[in-house]
């Protein structure tokens, strides 16, 4: 498991690095570094457990909020959401935040399974 820590430490670092040119960069940036820590924390096995539940809680409740906006993405036939970096559509930006949510609570739960395996 460390080294799956170790690599979505890294990777989460990196999606923080890529949001600073975001047009809402502060909330993604704080966010993909807090999934970074807490991933940090696990190669140590170190789980927050209440950290980790604030965690997916604040991203399913973000989710939730989004989901409108996924589904009507997906009614629209789902369209590219990579073509160009740039969100210049709607659905483009809100569907994107939509998968980097649900990407955070897979690996906020990730983690807090490997805190059941190790108590």
């Amino acid at each position: 498991m460390k080294i799956a820590n170790i690599i979505l430490t890294i990777l989460f670092i990196l999606f923080a690095v890529v949001q600073l040119n975001d047009p809402d960069p502060w909330i993604w940036v704080i966010l993909y570094l807090y999934v970074a820590l807490m991933a940090g924390l696990a190669i140590f096995d170190r789980h927050i457990n209440n950290a980790l539940w604030f965690g997916i809680a604040f991203c399913l409740f973000k989710l939730i909020r989004l989901l409108p906006d996924f589904m009507n993405w997906v009614q629209q036939g789902m369209p590219s959401i990579v073509e160009t970096m740039k969100a210049e559509v709607p659905h483009v930006e809100l569907t994107r935040e939509f998968l980097g949510l649900a990407i955070c609570i897979a690996v906020l739960i990730f983690i807090k399974n490997q805190a059941k395996q190790n108590p």
